[in-house]
């Protein structure tokens, strides 16, 4: 599996936003982009040129470019895997850009992420890489899964004895859901429901400059 090895803040600073990829760091005062919302790089402050694609002066593929590398960043996938979820997403009926959007959303890391099992997707990521987590009964180690409508989610048996999963139902139950995911708190297991609406996904992401930035290739 592949992972990010550089410093995630800097994607913040990259994209001109938060991405909130540390999770709960992100909400303190500790957040390096309350320091430094600059580019990276020497030219950072000088360039006028952050990674917030709203900004002027720059070219409608770099718009284009700028909303893919923020989709990835968001949800963690390289390149070659986002390209493959975009191929699909194209071959599903209805609007390619929700139907990208709803396969990111349905990755297992993810629906680890929004049960409230972790506090971000990377962490989310790595719970679930250990095994911690069983879908449909069955152990999973795969991240990168795509979850169907009455999928079950558990915390796999013997993980549930471990100091970390044992502290969890103290801000389990404090951190919400969407409503595509059916949760139970006191069972610290969920299913999904059905496929999120575009309303229920990240709004700050324009996955039709990610459809144009693909069809242009």
């Amino acid at each position: 599996m592949a992972k990010t090895l550089s410093p995630v803040c800097k994607l913040c600073r990259r994209e001109g936003e938060k991405l909130y990829l540390k999770g709960e760091r992100c909400f303190t005062p500790k957040c390096a982009f309350e320091k430094r919302s600059f580019p990276p790089g020497q030219h950072g402050k000088t360039s006028g040129r952050g990674g917030n694609a709203s900004r002027t002066g720059q070219s409608d593929f770099a718009r284009q470019l700028r909303a893919k590398q923020k989709a990835r960043r968001i949800y963690g996938v390289l390149e070659r895997q986002f390209r493959r979820y975009y191929e699909t997403a194209r071959g599903r009926h209805g609007l390619t850009g929700l139907n990208l959007l709803q396969i990111l959303e349905s990755r297992l890391d993810n629906v680890v992420f929004r049960m409230g099992f972790a506090s971000s997707r990377s962490q989310a990521r790595l719970l679930v890489t250990h095994g911690h987590f069983t879908v449909n009964g069955r152990r999973n180690d795969v991240p990168s899964t795509l979850l169907k409508e009455g999928d079950q989610i558990a915390i796999r048996e013997g993980s549930a004895k471990l100091t970390y999963f044992k502290e969890l139902p103290a801000y389990f139950e404090k951190r919400t859901s969407p409503a595509w995911i059916n949760r139970d708190a006191q069972k610290m297991a969920g299913s999904v429901s059905r496929f999120p609406e575009r309303l229920e996904i990240e709004a700050t992401l324009n996955e039709q400059l990610i459809v144009e930035y693909y069809s242009r290739r």
